[in-house]
């Protein structure tokens, strides 16, 4: 039986599981990992109760704090569909001035502050920002709007599993792949260049500037200054169709074509006596 604790915090709005934990763990004057064991004993560590936190584990984890387990659940990002975990940090990598809370060393940490498909804030709406870099000179503001979109989309997505007629996480992480440019440049870094250049022409420019640039499909969060030209990327394909992927797959070459043509082809080229995914969003 497990015995609750005498004082329990209560959670900020949008809190991570591990924050809530840690802050109960400081009270206490124990580890945060002693704390989390103190209920789950086959628990590894917070960061994978964050992602992986089971129902039962959360009844458990709810008795303890004298709270309920839909409450414990909606603090991790175990309902997250599995194609965003890619897009979940490791650690906070973004931070709200207005909700500031959020950023100290012993305050709360905030789901939202790990979700590398957001650029404003899910409590007030105002604009994240980077905790080491200065910000203030932002490129693609000229996109805003559409990132904003975007960023609803892969919200959608991530968060309530509703998509149009295909996952625009999964679009998002098809814009990452490398892309051939034409005119061919000379003496460029051609791992620098990305499918994504092909619909926001600034994103090229912006990269060359870049000390390096190491988000891919594989690991597809972006730095934030650079993340709305992906967003607004995601919003234009998914509002034009699947037509645009076609002209997409003209920018890749040799492995990477195969490899974006077998992710796009039976949107481009439903199977026969189907609708094309158009054409199912508007039936």
């Amino acid at each position: 039986m497990i015995t609750r604790l005498p004082v329990a915090l209560p959670p900020f709005a949008g809190e991570l599981l591990s924050s809530w934990i840690t802050r109960h763990a400081a009270f206490y004057g124990v580890p945060a990992l002693t704390m989390l064991r103190h209920c789950l004993p086959e628990a590894v560590s917070l960061r994978i109760a964050d992602r992986t936190l089971s129902r039962d584990q959360a009844t458990r984890l709810a008795e303890l704090f004298s709270t309920d387990a839909k409450t414990v659940r909606r603090m991790t990002f175990s309902n997250a569909q599995s194609s965003a975990h890619r897009f979940i940090a490791k650690e906070p990598i973004q931070r709200c001035h207005s909700c500031e809370h959020g950023t100290s060393a012993s305050g709360p940490v905030l789901r939202s502050q790990l979700q590398g498909w957001r650029i404003t804030c899910t409590h007030c709406g105002r604009p994240f920002h980077d905790f080491a870099r200065y910000d203030d000179d932002r490129p693609f503001h000229q996109y805003h709007a559409a990132a904003l979109r975007g960023e609803k989309l892969l919200d959608d997505d991530a968060e309530r599993d509703i998509q149009t007629w295909t996952s625009p996480l999964e679009l998002a992480r098809l814009l990452l792949m490398r892309r051939v440019p034409w005119p061919f440049p000379q003496n460029a870094e051609l791992w620098r260049y990305r499918v994504l250049g092909a619909i926001i022409p600034d994103l090229d420019d912006v990269i060359a500037r870049e000390a390096s640039f190491p988000p891919s499909p594989k690991n597809p969060i972006l730095p934030l200054h650079i993340r709305p030209a992906l967003l607004a990327g995601v919003a234009i394909v998914e509002r034009a169709g699947p037509e645009m992927l076609k002209m997409l797959q003209a920018h890749t070459f040799g492995h990477n074509r195969n490899r974006f043509i077998e992710a796009t082809d039976h949107l481009i080229n439903p199977p026969f006596g189907l609708p094309s995914p158009r054409q199912m969003q508007l039936i």
